[in-house]
């Protein structure tokens, strides 16, 4: 997380308030290749329940979440 891209954008928000876009930080999270070594390993290991991380909503880490655990 300490080399993520987002901290080179600090005008975007990883945190968007409830109705505010989250395209900004996807955009910016989809332009790192190994998001998946990053911060979304992160979130996924801590149960990271808001915010963007590695490039997926707190709803869509919670799919994969299960996806992964029905394989």
């Amino acid at each position: 997380m300490r080399d993520g891209l987002c901290r080179e954008h600090p005008e975007v928000s990883c945190f968007p308030a409830l109705g505010e876009s989250s395209e900004p930080a996807r955009a910016v999270c989809q332009r790192r290749l190994a998001r998946d070594a990053c911060c979304l390993a992160y979130a996924l290991e801590h149960d990271e329940r808001h915010g963007v991380w590695g490039g997926l909503s707190a709803r869509e880490r919670t799919a994969l979440r299960r996806l992964r655990r029905a394989s």
